[in-house]
């Protein structure tokens, strides 16, 4: 039997083995084929984050909608679980439309300084993949941090509902699963040419990696299904838009080969991860 507090170490810790992905960043004189198949690898992991996204947050929305005709539920509540759904994709999409608009704004006037153009073509080139790819990593980032806040709402939930040991599962697989997440968001950044600042790194990890902790929290103090759908959706809508920037960036990079066979793996990877946390019990 675990106390509260341990739950909420437990579920910091399930948060931060994000982290433990993270160091690939640091990769250097990669070639473009090399960088084209990480890109893509990380982009395979999103794809199934996408998926696994999506069908919890579905289950959840069809699982009122079934309750509601077994009257367990309200129609009330299942329209309002659908509008979190739909209106969770929509933010996801739109919020980080508008991230991207005024990081754009913010980054590339600087970039476009006089002597920057005087250095040449291949020099603005770089500088403006190395500003793409740190603002690739951060969106990357975002999209993941509202996934592991849903994360995080499951194993307080889990916890409240007196379920200790499902919530010890959860926190074992959502650690595990967090490693890979790490990956997905260090991909844009391995063959910079000037190493990412560590600061960065931490910066991105607690985006994408703090929200476990802060769900756990709140998930431990208060159950919301709402919450978690519209957490999930949100996530789902941030990782297809961060995708597709992914996928035009990486065939800048690599043939479709490489691309669609760096998918593949990461697919695989996100896959076996899932399978693993299903095997365990989770």
């Amino acid at each position: 039997m675990i106390d509260y507090w341990q739950l909420v170490l437990l579920g910091s810790i399930a948060g931060f083995t994000i982290f433990l992905g993270l160091p690939i960043a640091a990769l250097q004189n990669l070639s473009a084929k090399k960088k084209g198949f990480l890109n893509a690898f990380a982009l395979g992991i999103l794809v199934f984050l996408i998926i696994d996204v999506f069908s919890h947050a579905w289950e959840s929305a069809q699982g009122s909608a079934s309750a509601m005709l077994e009257g367990k539920s309200t129609i009330e509540n299942v329209i309002l679980n659908l509008f979190a759904l739909f209106g969770g994709v929509a933010i996801g999409l739109l919020g980080l439309v508008l991230y991207e608009t005024k990081t754009m704004k913010k980054s590339f006037p600087q970039i476009l300084s006089l002597e920057n153009i005087k250095v040449g073509d291949d020099h603005l080139h770089q500088l403006f993949y190395e500003a793409n790819a740190y603002k690739l990593a951060m969106m990357i980032a975002i999209g993941i941090g509202a996934h592991n806040f849903s994360e995080g709402l499951a194993i307080g939930q889990s916890y409240i509902a007196g379920e200790i040991g499902l919530a010890i599962l959860l926190i074992i697989g959502f650690g595990a699963h967090n490693t890979t997440e790490g990956f997905g968001i260090a991909g844009p950044l391995t063959g910079l040419i000037n190493k990412p600042k560590i600061r960065f790194i931490i910066l991105v990890g607690l985006i994408g990696g703090g929200p476990t902790f802060v769900g756990t929290i709140l998930g431990s103090l208060w159950d919301s299904q709402l919450a978690y759908i519209l957490f999930l959706s949100i996530a789902g809508g941030a990782l297809i838009y961060v995708s597709m920037l992914m996928y035009n960036s990486g065939r800048k990079q690599a043939t479709n080969a490489v691309m669609m066979t760096g998918i593949f793996f990461g697919l695989v990877a996100g896959f076996l991860t899932d399978l693993i946390i299903s095997l365990s019990g989770a």
